[in-house]
């Protein structure tokens, strides 16, 4: 017995077009335009070396999330199991023969693209665990053996990608993941000793983390224990997010971040370098964009008809927040340092080509969000 997902009229190429969610796009345009503009601020007013290749990569990610709108829902259904595996294939190329940066090994080069299959795994995670659930009846979801073939989905991946060493990434695969599984119906205790174990493993995981991992969780703790060290990062982090005050201090016109105080300010300090130029409004205005779009993602949720689409928008959507929440969360000090992007903002190919495959991803659910899924 096959799950095969039937949709009840397949759409002509025009009709597609006219149901892509232009919403969304001019969302997600808007906050790339914010991405480029603070790009240009971070090179000293000059599109040069960030704002012109990070344009060309939304480019080209715009065509192709474009193109992933206009697929058949019922291929990417077909596709994830395949999509999954590929992807892990590369991570454990990664271990082999992979591109060493920032102290970790995280990366394959392809020549014309540094790509970091951690990235792409959070999207075929949440498509592969979308196309397991989405036929799960409720008994299937209280059997134990059920769940333990998506759990392993889950570690598998995880446990590949903690050994770049990437935790933040790591997290986040979780997390989403962890969403799928609330969303379906597993049971409540099932989350409740999860919660458990990821306690009592502190200890453990601890033992085993790197020093500079030790470290940024000690200067979480403690940020001026080491101010010009490991806590150097967070400290002028800071002292830029107040330094911009209501209105900001102008465009080009952040003293951190254009006077070399704040390091990493094209990548995972990007906030705080628009936070400084336009203060508290325009971080307002820049997280209410994310907020718009992450609602967006829960209504093509909740309008879709089968579970496979379901799933697939509210695991796509959890991301892209997870996203959000931890990079903010790093630079403002509420949460470790971890290294993970701004979505469309911070500098990198990887990261903005998988983000708006997500949202390609989100909008072939909504075009296609009419049908169910029939055992056959």
């Amino acid at each position: 017995m096959t799950d095969e997902i039937h949709i009840k009229h397949d759409y002509r190429l025009t009709e597609k077009i006219a149901a892509l969610n232009w919403g969304l796009i001019v969302l997600v345009c808007m906050v790339a335009c914010v991405g480029f503009t603070a790009l240009y601020s971070a090179g000293g007013g000059n599109f040069d070396p960030w704002a012109s290749q990070q344009m060309m990569r939304f480019g080209m990610g715009f065509v192709m999330m474009l193109a992933v709108a206009l697929v058949d829902i019922r291929i990417w259904y077909r596709a994830a199991a395949p999509l999954y595996a590929v992807t892990l294939l590369l991570l454990v190329i990664v271990e082999v023969k992979g591109h060493i940066g920032m102290g970790a090994q995280r990366w394959i080069n392809l020549g014309f693209i540094n790509l970091q299959p951690s990235e792409v795994m959070k999207i075929a995670v949440v498509l592969v665990l979308a196309r397991y659930f989405h036929a799960a009846a409720p008994e299937d979801m209280k059997n134990p053996r059920f769940l333990f073939i998506p759990a392993l989905l889950i570690l598998i991946p995880m446990a590949l990608v903690l050994i770049q060493p990437d935790l933040g990434t790591s997290l986040m695969i979780a997390l989403a993941g962890s969403a799928l599984f609330f969303m379906a119906g597993a049971p409540v205790r099932l989350f409740v000793g999860g919660i458990g174990a990821t306690v009592a493993s502190i200890p453990i995981v601890w033992h085993f983390l790197r020093e500079y991992q030790k470290k940024r969780v000690l200067i979480f703790l403690d940020p001026e224990s080491d101010p010009l060290g490991s806590g150097y990062h967070i400290t002028q982090s800071k002292i830029a997010l107040g330094s911009g005050g209501i209105e900001g201090k102008g465009f080009l016109e952040g003293s951190q971040s254009h006077l070399n105080f704040l390091p990493e300010k094209q990548t995972d300090f990007i906030f705080t370098l628009w936070a400084e130029e336009w203060g508290l409004s325009g971080g307002l205005f820049l997280m209410a964009l994310f907020g718009l779009i992450f609602l967006y993602g829960l209504w093509i949720s909740m309008r879709c008809r089968h579970n496979f689409g379901r799933y697939l928008a509210l695991g796509l959507s959890v991301n892209f927040s997870l996203y959000v929440l931890t990079n903010i969360g790093m630079v403002m000090g509420l949460m470790p340092v971890v290294g993970i992007p701004l979505p469309l903002i911070s500098y990198g190919g990887t990261v903005m080509l998988t983000v708006l495959a997500g949202f390609g991803l989100m909008m072939s659910c909504s075009i296609h969000k009419d049908g169910k899924v029939n055992r056959v």
